[in-house]
């Protein structure tokens, strides 16, 4: 079920820009790793850097700005610690957490494999559902999305997810959390 957005003729996202230590790297990694291609590269004005953009299909991209004064990164805060199954992974208010790229559901093994054998670090497939632990140990009529995870060379945890189900106005049915809340779970 698709729900129509009633005040904005939006089609998907146009770019997720983040930020990378190494262009290069990065480039190699985004063409070369996850085969995504180089569309669109800029030099900042007045030595302020670049950002370049990749295609991710759907007409999405992804985009990376690289800043020669950039402060590092610091897991934990600026980004998750771990891939999910193997550590903490909350990371700041205001901080972005994870890129998902959606994958055909029978690629999973195919696509973790592929990682793999070009030496990326990977979780094992998750399957996400419904019951208290969110994950089940194989794919039952309650999982919604099945989930690779890995990361990039700076860092940035990346997600090869696939629905496995349509949502109805069941799957949301839960009160959302407030700046309260948050504060009674630090006491």
């Amino acid at each position: 079920m698709r729900r129509k957005n009633t005040e904005f003729d939006i089609t998907g996202i146009n770019h997720l820009a983040l930020v990378c230590r190494d262009m290069e790297r990065t480039v190699d990694f985004y063409t070369n790793v996850l085969g995504f291609p180089l569309i669109k590269t800029l030099e900042l004005p007045m030595g302020q850097g670049q950002h370049f953009f990749f295609d991710i299909g759907n007409g999405d991209a992804l985009a990376f700005f690289w800043f020669p004064s950039a402060p590092d990164g610091v897991p934990g805060v600026s980004s998750p610690r771990a891939l999910p199954s193997k550590g903490e992974t909350v990371s700041a208010i205001g901080s972005m957490n994870h890129v998902a790229f959606n994958v055909p559901a029978d690629k999973m093994e195919e696509y973790k494999a592929k990682l793999r054998a070009k030496g990326v670090e990977t979780t094992m497939i998750l399957n996400h559902d419904n019951s208290p632990t969110t994950v089940s140990r194989e794919v039952t009529r309650d999982v919604f999305v099945r989930s690779l995870y890995f990361k990039d060379p700076d860092g940035i945890l990346l997600e090869f997810a696939a629905w496995t189900t349509v949502f109805t106005d069941a799957d949301v049915k839960h009160k959302p959390a407030t700046e309260a809340d948050r504060s009674k779970e630090r006491q």
